[in-house]
């Protein structure tokens, strides 16, 4: 199963209807909005607006337009489409990203990746193709394979 992170009025009420809350010791991250457990397993296309981060296995696709997170540990058959990530796990499947992609030294994805910045730590496992663009190409798709440059020509 997945589970989302109840909205703040929500939660509000939970903890006014048993204790007050105390915000030093609230244990939300208000950032996350889905959570795969170590335990679950998702079959089919994954989609959220916000962040996802991932403990278990996804099979299919997955897309946020925010931050994906794949812990040490998690396996993700699929293509990943994201705003920026960080995989410490298995990926097998191409990964798009809008912005950052950081692979940790537990990581290892097999497929091609296409993303603006990269960061990969020691130890990181990579198989495939990769192609470091400007955002907006991330978006644009290719009619062909060649340049986009035209050369001028002057008529004597």
């Amino acid at each position: 199963m997945i589970f989302q992170k109840p909205s703040s009025e929500i939660a509000l009420e939970k903890n006014t209807e048993k204790e007050p809350m105390n915000t030093s010791q609230s244990s939300v991250d208000d950032s996350v909005d889905t959570i795969v457990g170590p335990s679950v397993n998702v079959e089919g296309d994954f989609a959220s607006a916000g962040n996802i981060i991932v403990k278990g296995t996804v099979s299919g696709s997955v897309s946020t337009s925010k931050h994906l997170l794949a812990e040490e540990g998690s396996k993700i058959m699929a293509n990943i489409q994201a705003g920026s990530a960080t995989i410490s796990g298995i990926v097998k499947g191409n990964v798009k990203v809008k912005d950052t992609l950081i692979i940790t030294s537990t990581a290892k994805i097999l497929g091609d990746i296409k993303v603006k910045t990269l960061q990969v730590d020691a130890g990181a496992v990579v198989q495939g193709k990769i192609i470091m663009s400007m955002p907006s190409e991330l978006t644009e798709k290719s009619t062909s394979g060649r340049s986009s440059f035209k050369r001028k020509e002057k008529k004597v």
